[in-house]
């Protein structure tokens, strides 16, 4: 699992600056779901081989009430499910009674934390930061990040004991096909993922993935290695009762980012919501086979499942090529048709294709629809091959 750095500190002292400064190099994912992560930002981000997960966890408010009292349960919930902290200060405003309050609180975390000054360009940078060394958190160290000054270094220190990214060869080889089930909470994805170890009866163990409750399992079906993620925690076998599930967007990015084919669950009894359709745009955004499982299908009228049927077409109209089922996780109708959808969406993203047949493919279009002139001459496509897999580019 990639490692979640979080970045906390007063409002306005450059957090979302370096959050974006941190993960230029890829497209931020940001997260908006209404009352759960509003103006919480989840980047992904790599460096020297080295990929994590950036959350900017919003500015924490003036009161010296603590940080229970004033900041958001995002914001908490992303503090305690990272890893690392950085705990950003702004070197011009210096050190004020809430930057003494915050480091007292994450002292008690028992977690790494990096201290940052931040914005110490036009400024003594080592006259600026020496009352910071008052927070009892180590060296201050300097970046300026609206001009991406001493982002590398500070990406250096923080990075030091994360370990490189593996050989994607060899990660496949050892787990399998990596199967992440995601969905809102209690559309039934702990069921379903019971049903599908249930009916197995295969599981090799059971490992935490992290502290974040995420749980990779292990199994083989047909012959064939698989490794399922679950962000919920698998429940033992019998108890597939929903519970009460605290949506975590933590969670479901680390689970999506190491997966090769991502299963999105929906409830057919609320139909398609809005937060269904950011799930999808996280999982397209980061590039993973997908597959739509259509939850809870059993009990609903005749008229209701037409309704459904209906909605689901109109809304995943962009999505044409993801299949879809009608499955009961609970009863295991449906369940089984899953594999082969799965199977073909890991099969398609990680397709082959010869540097000859796109050539083909190319020249094709290109006599359809000719390039545009530039300097009055035709521009000329020679050939073309694949950049990558998993998705194909």
């Amino acid at each position: 699992m990639k490692p979640v750095i979080a970045l906390i500190g007063r409002p306005n002292v450059g957090k979302s600056t370096l959050f974006n400064q941190i993960t230029k190099s890829r497209d931020a994912l940001v997260a908006d779901f209404a009352g759960l992560t509003r103006d919480r930002k989840y980047g992904d981000a790599v460096y020297q081989n080295k990929s994590f997960i950036v959350v900017d966890t919003g500015g924490i408010g003036e009161s010296e009430q603590g940080i229970d009292s004033y900041m958001a349960e995002q914001s908490k919930t992303a503090i305690h499910e990272a890893d690392l902290i950085i705990f950003v200060v702004d070197a011009r405003a210096g050190l004020l009674a809430s930057d003494e309050q915050i480091a007292r609180e994450l002292r008690t975390l028992g977690k790494k934390v990096f201290l940052v000054a931040n914005k110490v360009d036009g400024v003594h940078a080592e006259a600026a930061v020496v009352e910071f060394y008052k927070l009892g958190l180590g060296e201050p160290m300097h970046v300026a990040a609206s001009h991406g000054r001493g982002v590398a270094q500070m990406l250096e220190e923080v990075l030091a004991d994360v370990p490189e990214d593996e050989n994607p060869e060899e990660h496949d080889k050892a787990t399998g096909l990596r199967l992440a089930i995601i969905g809102r909470p209690n559309v039934g994805k702990s069921t379903l993922v019971n049903r599908l170890l249930g009916e197995e009866r295969v599981v090799a163990y059971d490992e935490p993935g992290t502290t974040r409750d995420s749980v990779y399992i292990p199994f083989e079906r047909d012959g064939r290695q698989y490794t399922l993620i679950d962000t919920a925690g698998v429940r033992r076998k019998g108890k597939v009762d929903e519970m009460i599930e605290k949506f975590s967007v933590v969670k479901t990015l680390q689970a999506m980012k190491d997966a090769h084919v991502v299963v999105v669950v929906l409830d057919a009894r609320e139909g398609v919501v809005e937060q269904d359709l950011h799930l999808i745009g996280y999982a397209l955004e980061a590039g993973r086979a997908m597959v739509i499982a259509i939850n809870k299908w059993d009990n609903m009228s005749e008229y209701d499942r037409k309704q459904c049927k209906l909605d689901v077409d109109r809304r995943f109209d962009f999505i044409p090529w993801a299949r879809i089922h009608l499955i009961s996780a609970l009863h295991g109708t449906g369940v089984g048709d899953l594999y082969p959808s799965i199977h073909r969406a890991y099969d398609s993203s990680h397709l082959k294709v010869s540097p000859a047949k796109l050539t083909q493919i190319l020249n094709d279009a290109t006599e359809a629809h000719q390039p545009p002139m530039v300097g009055g001459r035709r521009i000329k496509m020679r050939y073309a091959h694949m950049g990558g897999q998993n998705p194909p580019t």
